[in-house]
């Protein structure tokens, strides 16, 4: 047994080293500094903005790029590309940060931040999927809300992003009227929990909650609070990676005072984990915000077990935890980030073993339909017999384990 565990030991020490080799070419944020303050320079100077500005979040949103012509200006682009960026802006409109767009690399057109901030032409080439996946209208029995399970619901409260991101489940909202999501529709759908005692966690989404107004954050988080029966506040968010200027000590105040609030946000590669999100997550983490991360698996992007490895090391290192890792739904405009359930199933069975278990988040399926979540993951059940169940172990190892069941 001793010789065996030995043997196991060398075995487990070589592949630990393999595996950081593997880990130290994946670059994050934090390497890519100096080309980030580089890219930053160069926006500024498009945008006619000072460094003051650039750490204004207001300045950010006032002036994001949603011309073709600036955006060329920013990453070299060329006539065909420009062309190809309006026709696609005809079904799908499109708006980065000028953070986000300093993350771009010019010179990679397979830049992980380019290719979930710039419209591609597939997005108009390929026809398959559907505007609303998961039937949110069709859950929705008010307006702003959406009610899928019998505890808890979302309550949609902004159409806004500080980019849009081209994988986005919800671009048909993009387009559609502000009407929908007006204080009246919202104090609505804080009826709708008041009246449903049942309702105990509620998810404020959007869009992007943390686009609104201090005060109109305020003014949700104390109604909310206000409900008796409400035991947890959330707020989805993608602010922390895309514009990170927003969260201000003002905001964290906020978010401190109707504490525990708990902000899933979503990075999806190690190279949007940088010093400026640590920062963001920091402030947040310091006003008493629980922080976890709904990452989107994404052909090109991060189907690749090591990227993601990679990525949750890095958001544990910013105090995020790795929550989800979600395959992406059908959505209109988004074939070509489509991978397999298979691809997901991989990247599980990797990171089992190769990194505790803070790093590793459920992967899931959200029904379409709107049919809920479905957890998915490598199959470690082999059988089972009259007190014992055989299972495998991470690395492939077949034991019996003892099943005490009642006499």
């Amino acid at each position: 047994m001793a010789t065996d565990a030995s043997e196991r030991l060398r075995d487990i020490c070589r592949e630990g080293i393999e595996l950081a080799l593997q880990l130290e070419k994946v670059p994050s944020g934090f390497d890519r500094d100096r080309n980030y303050l580089k890219q930053k320079e160069i926006v500024l100077h498009e945008l006619g903005g000072s460094n003051k500005d650039w750490e204004n979040w207001q300045w950010q949103v006032k002036n994001s790029i949603v011309a073709t012509s600036q955006l060329a200006a920013i990453l070299g682009l060329t006539s065909a590309l420009q062309q190809e960026i309006d026709e696609v802006t005809k079904t799908y409109p499109w708006k980065i940060s000028p953070y986000y767009a300093a993350l771009i690399d010019p010179d990679d057109t397979n830049c992980p931040i380019r290719q979930q901030a710039v419209p591609d032409i597939r997005e108009i080439q390929y026809k398959e999927g559907e505007l609303d996946p998961l039937n949110e209208t069709g859950y929705s029995p008010v307006p702003c809300i959406t009610r899928r399970y019998p505890d808890r619901l979302i309550i949609n409260v902004t159409n806004q992003c500080a980019s849009y991101c081209r994988h986005c489940q919800r671009r048909r909202n993009i387009r559609s009227e502000l009407e929908l999501f007006t204080p009246k529709n919202v104090e609505r759908a804080l009826d709708y929990v008041r009246e449903n005692r049942e309702i105990r966690d509620v998810l404020l989404t959007g869009g992007d909650p943390l686009m609104l107004p201090d005060d109109n954050i305020a003014w949700l988080l104390e109604r909310v609070s206000k409900i008796p029966h409400v035991e947890i506040k959330r707020i989805g968010s993608r602010l922390p990676v895309t514009l990170p200027q927003r969260i201000t000590p003002e905001l964290c105040k906020i978010l401190k005072k109707h504490s525990p609030v708990y902000l899933n946000t979503q990075f999806n590669h190690p190279r949007e984990v940088t010093s400026a999100t640590a920062k963001a997550c920091l402030g947040l983490l310091r006003a008493g915000v629980v922080l976890g991360n709904q990452s989107v698996l994404l052909k090109g992007i991060n189907n690749d077990a090591v990227i993601i490895h990679k990525l949750n090391h890095d958001l544990l290192k910013i105090g995020v935890r790795p929550y989800y890792l979600f395959y992406k739904q059908q959505t209109c405009g988004t074939r070509h980030f489509a991978t397999s359930i298979e691809e997901g199933i991989a990247i599980m069975e990797h990171l089992r073993g190769h990194t505790s278990g803070l790093a590793i988040p459920t992967f899931a399926v959200n029904a379409p339909g709107g049919l809920g979540k479905i957890p998915l993951a490598p199959n470690y059940w082999i059988s089972a017999g009259k007190g014992y169940v055989t299972l495998r172990t991470w690395d492939g190892c077949i034991i019996d384990i003892p099943d005490f069941q009642e006499v």
